[in-house]
C-alpha cells in the first residue's frame, strides 16, 4: 500500500504520543507510510509545571497568541491523511497546537487534505474542538474524523489528579488513594480499534460515514453536565483573559484567577448544574440538541 499519513502533535508527558502510536498501528501494519512529527516550542514549557507557570499561559491560550516553534520538516509534500494531535489548555487549543496551526509549513501540507483530530484531555475539550475546527477550515483542510479520549473518573477526582501529575510529573496514584491521572492505559490501547475503522476509508479515499463508525466505538462521548459547565466557563475565561492581558501586574491577577477557578469549580459549577436541571434540561430539548450539534459536528 502506498498511502502516506502524517501524524503531527505536541506532548509534554508522552501521553498523546502513546495515543498516536496505538491509533496508527493498524495503518502501519497494513503497509501505510506513517510519518510522526512531535513538534516543540523554541522556548518550551517545563514539565512538570509550577502552579504559577501553568496559570501564566491562560491569557495567551484564550486569546490565540502563538509562540515560535522549533524548526521541523516533512518528508513528503502531500499526504493522503493528516492526523492532528492536540491538548486543551484552559478550554482552548494549547499554545503549541495553535502555533502549529498558524505555521505556514503545516498550512501548505494540510490544504485540501483529509484530517482527523485526536485529543487526550482531562475531560473538558468541547470549546477547544470548536476552535480547532475553525483553524482547520481556515487552512482549507477537510475534517473527516474526531477522537476525544478523556479521564473518565468523576470531575472532582480528575481535577485533583491532573494537578498532581502536572506539578510532580508522575502519572501515579496520588497518596495511594486516588486513581492514576489522565487517559487510562486501557483506553489508550483501545485506540487501535479506531485505527482499524480508519483503514478502509484510507484505502478507498472515501471518508463518508467514518465519524458515525467512530461514534459507535465511543471514540467521542459527550458528557452533558460537562458540556453545560464548559458553555458557561468558556465565556468567563475569555473575559478573564482579556482583562488580565491589559493589566500591568499580570502575575497578581493570575493568582486571583487561580483562586477564582477553585471557587468556581467547587461552588459555581454545582450552582450552574442545579439551575440547568431546574430550568433548562427537561424543558428546552431543541436548544440542547443544537448545543450538542455545535460541539460535536465536524463542520
Amino acid at each position: 500500500m502506498s498511502k502516506k499519513v502524517l501524524a503531527i502533535y505536541y506532548t509534554q508527558s508522552g501521553q498523546l504520543g502513546e495515543i498516536i502510536d496505538n491509533f496508527t498501528a493498524p495503518l502501519i501494519d497494513a503497509g501505510a507510510s506513517v510519518e510522526k512529527v512531535n513538534v516543540n516550542l523554541k522556548n518550551n514549557y517545563p514539565f512538570p509545571w509550577t502552579a504559577d507557570g501553568f496559570f501564566s499561559v491562560m491569557p495567551d491560550c484564550q486569546l490565540d497568541i502563538p509562540a515560535e516553534l522549533e524548526p521541523f520538516t516533512f518528508k513528503e509534500t502531500r499526504y493522503d491523511l493528516v492526523i492532528l494531535g492536540y491538548q486543551a489548555w484552559f478550554l482552548s487549543p494549547s499554545i503549541p497546537f495553535n502555533s502549529l496551526m498558524n505555521h505556514p509549513a503545516l498550512k501548505t501540507i494540510i490544504g485540501n487534505t483529509p484530517v482527523i483530530t485526536v485529543t487526550g484531555a482531562r475531560n473538558m475539550w468541547l470549546n477547544a474542538f470548536v476552535r480547532v475546527k475553525k483553524l482547520i477550515k481556515a487552512a482549507d483542510a477537510q475534517l473527516v474524523g474526531n477522537i476525544a479520549l478523556v479521564d473518565t473518573h468523576p470531575n472532582p477526582i480528575s481535577f485533583v489528579t491532573i494537578f498532581h501529575w502536572m506539578l510532580h510529573g508522575k502519572k501515579d496514584r496520588y497518596l495511594n488513594i486516588f486513581p492514576p491521572p489522565g487517559v487510562s492505559d486501557t483506553d489508550i490501547k483501545r485506540t487501535k480499534y479506531f485505527g482499524d475503522s480508519v483503514l478502509p476509508h484510507l484505502l478507498n479515499n472515501t471518508w463518508t460515514g467514518l465519524q458515525d463508525e467512530l461514534d459507535l466505538q465511543k471514540a467521542v462521548v459527550l458528557n452533558y453536565n460537562l458540556m453545560i459547565i464548559e458553555s458557561v466557563a468558556g465565556k468567563i475565561f475569555k473575559v478573564w483573559a482579556i482583562f488580565i492581558s491589559k493589566r500591568q501586574n499580570k502575575s497578581a491577577w493570575l493568582k486571583v484567577f487561580k483562586y477564582y477557578l477553585l471557587i468556581a469549580f467547587f461552588v459555581g459549577a454545582p450552582i450552574v448544574l442545579t439551575l440547568d436541571a431546574l430550568f433548562f434540561r427537561f424543558f428546552t430539548p431543541k436548544r440542547i440538541r443544537a448545543k450538542k450539534q455545535h460541539f460535536l459536528s465536524l463542520t
